[in-house]
């Protein structure tokens, strides 16, 4: 299948449509996508016709109706689903985050000596999390790696935090595998 280009709007309605659907599995309702990403529901339902027509969405009539992402939503925003993905802990402000898988942590700019960041990439809902918040992410399941920092930015688009590391600690044992 060819790489679908989506527009940040479309790609931001998804990416929400996404994680409300990994939190409940059910059909989620435009008016929730709505608050998710502070949109009008009126657009949302628009922008769900275009997805439609996509084959990213699939429209759930009824009572409990709403959207539903299909699997090329996820492909779509390059996102891996997996049954039973390692978990990675991440702490927010000293507090465990619930429902947030990290995808990846990307170490973007380590050469640099005074200001180093980490890319940290994540499923699930990032709007809690403010700049300057600090978040701990690890230890991760094979290296053990732990990274401390605190945000710098955000992608709400693409799920992504900015980390200023301020610490970054990797056992030096032999690994268990």
């Amino acid at each position: 299948m060819s790489s679908i280009e989506l527009t940040p709007s479309q790609k931001k309605i998804l990416r929400a449509l996404t994680n409300l659907h990994k939190e409940s599995e059910d059909a989620i309702k435009g008016e929730d996508i709505a608050a998710q990403v502070d949109r009008n529901p009126g657009t949302i339902r628009n922008q769900m016709q275009s997805l439609k027509a996509l084959q990213l969405v699939e429209g759930v009539p009824g009572p409990k109706g709403g959207y539903k992402p299909t699997a090329a939503a996820y492909e779509a925003l390059e996102i891996q689903q997996m049954d039973d993905p390692a978990s990675v802990p991440l702490e927010h402000e000293g507090e465990p985050v619930e429902d947030v898988i990290v995808e990846e942590i990307d170490l973007s700019s380590v050469h640099h000596p005074e200001l180093c960041r980490a890319e940290i990439h994540l499923q699930g809902t990032i709007a809690d999390i403010a700049e300057d918040d600090s978040i701990i992410v690890g230890p991760t399941p094979l290296s053990k790696l732990v990274v401390e920092g605190s945000v710098d930015g955000k992608d709400d688009t693409n799920n992504i935090l900015i980390l200023r590391i301020e610490d970054m600690v990797a056992p030096a044992e032999e690994p268990e595998h």
